[in-house]
């Protein structure tokens, strides 16, 4: 009986010991055919060696999107997930709930790398609010052409020195 421990140790498998004691703890508690038992220890057994390993049957569960369905899944209002089948305008929170980065999603569902992650409305109305506050403008507007008499006005302007700020008073001594 030593052989065989040595074997199945040598050999990979859980240890003999942990088999056992959970083998002895069950059928302490439960009734259990003897014919039974060495089902019952190949079970443990392979569900102990399987515990460390990661689960690969998951990742291939995922189907992939038909380009049909990744036509559907984009419509100007909304974008259709692939996770849940619900409509989102943006789906950068919905995916991070998932625990998922962008192109994980894409990767996953085998979406192509230009799938978008905002509805085309939203980001219509969004590029429109951000153009009415004058984001992306440059820091110094240009001045507006002028006229040849307005140009005559703006030189003698530019001959004047300062900024027309008052300078700081010297402190005393």
């Amino acid at each position: 009986m030593a052989d065989v421990q040595e074997a199945t140790a040598d050999a990979g498998g859980p240890a003999i010991e942990l088999v056992a004691d959970i083998i002895s703890a069950y059928v302490a508690h439960n009734p259990v055919p003897v014919a039974q038992l060495p089902d019952l220890i190949a079970t443990v057994s392979q569900t102990l060696d399987s515990l460390g390993k990661p689960a690969a049957s998951a990742a291939e569960e995922t189907p992939k999107a038909t380009p049909a369905q990744i036509r559907k899944s984009i419509t100007p209002d909304a974008l259709i997930s692939f996770i849940d089948g619900k409509p989102y305008k943006t789906l950068k929170r919905h995916l991070t709930r998932h625990g998922m980065s962008p192109d994980e999603y894409r990767s996953k569902f085998g979406l192509p790398p230009t799938y978008p992650m905002v509805a085309e409305s939203y980001a219509v109305q969004r590029s429109e609010l951000a153009k009415a506050s004058g984001l992306g403008q440059s820091h110094r507007r240009t001045a507006p052409k002028q006229s040849a008499g307005d140009a005559k006005v703006t030189a003698s302007a530019k001959s004047k020195k300062g900024s027309g700020r008052a300078r700081k008073p010297k402190a005393a001594e």
